[in-house]
């Protein structure tokens, strides 16, 4: 059975056939939402092994906030996003002083939709060398933070969570956070969601290529995972377009109640794998993403890494990689 990738929370009950909304009442999930102006903070938590079984995430929590002006480069949507990444950060984190932050770039820096990693890694605030060599002149608010773009494994040769478990036993980092191109199953979700969770990442999963996860079980300290979607499959795109007509053909009130139900295979369970099945030998698992990805990943990384400066450093974002 072929089911819609995705790496969201917020959408893993539908990836098991149930209603997206039907997350919130699932036995072993707590599901929140808030609205605000300018975006909205869900969050997902899964507290036992049958809120695991019911969406396939592992127990911990999961939030998202959804900005959809992110895509229209508004500056103060963006700062308010970055300000509630930095929020939610600081609570997952519960960092003491002071403790060592590692900050991994998952992901390739030569494909764009797949360099929001290493890109949101260019711009942190890295400070740890100055304990070693200035820890006099260090203001108060600063943490040690290090960071590591360990590319993938067709550049390498060596899987990626290899390389920074070698880094992980080397340096010791009190907490770790991974940053990495994320997978939707829906079309407005690309590049306007940011997903925080406290249960690690698997490299790759979001496009079938599963590698070793990044946890607390194989690295030694905390894992928060930081992703936004940058890519859809051609069968959600297809999926969704199909949706939509038939929403907007139930509708009508000039077309018969026949056409309607032609156009429509009504149960998405059945929708997706059949537009599956059709696309496949033609376009085998083509991946789609916005022709403006480039600024897109521009955007969103800065976004990103404003938000771990100023939760790793008490508010301090405007700071100059040393």
């Amino acid at each position: 059975m072929f089911s819609p990738r995705s790496d969201l929370a917020i959408e893993a009950a539908a990836i098991f056939n149930k209603s997206e909304s039907d997350i919130k009442n699932i036995e072993g999930i707590e599901y929140k939402t808030e609205k605000h102006d300018n975006y909205t903070l869900t969050r997902v938590k899964v507290l036992n092994s049958k809120g695991e079984e019911a969406i396939g995430k592992k127990i911990g929590t999961y939030i998202t906030v959804e900005c959809p002006k992110i895509r229209e480069n508004y500056d103060e949507a963006s700062e308010e996003v970055s300000r509630v990444l930095s929020d939610e950060l600081k609570k997952l984190m519960n960092l003491e002083k002071i403790s060592t932050v590692l900050a991994v770039g998952l992901g390739n820096w030569n494909v764009t939709p797949d360099a929001l990693g290493p890109k949101v890694v260019s711009k942190l605030a890295v400070t740890r060398h100055l304990f070693q060599y200035i820890p006099d002149k260090i203001p108060g608010e600063i943490q040690p933070l290090c960071a590591i773009s360990p590319g993938v494994l067709g550049i390498t040769g060596i899987e990626t969570g290899e390389i920074v478990k070698g880094i992980c036993d080397k340096v010791k980092p009190d907490l770790i956070i991974a940053i990495d191109a994320l997978a939707s199953r829906k079309i407005e979700r690309i590049s306007t969601s940011i997903q925080i969770s406290d249960t690690g990442i698997t490299p790759g999963s979001g496009i079938g290529n599963k590698r070793r996860g990044l946890d607390m079980e194989y690295l030694g300290a905390k894992v928060i995972a930081i992703g936004v979607p940058t890519v859809v499959d051609a069968a959600t795109v297809a999926n969704d377009t199909i949706e939509i007509l038939c929403e907007n053909i139930k509708k009508s009130k000039d077309l018969s109640k026949d056409i309607g139900k032609a156009l429509e295979i009504t149960d998405n369970e059945l929708r997706y794998p059949l537009i599956k099945e059709v696309l496949n030998p033609f376009v085998g698992d083509l991946i789609v993403t916005p022709k403006e990805v480039d600024e897109i990943i521009d955007d969103v990384s800065k976004i990103i890494a404003n938000g771990i400066n100023m939760a790793v450093h008490n508010g301090t974002s405007n700071l100059c990689n040393a």
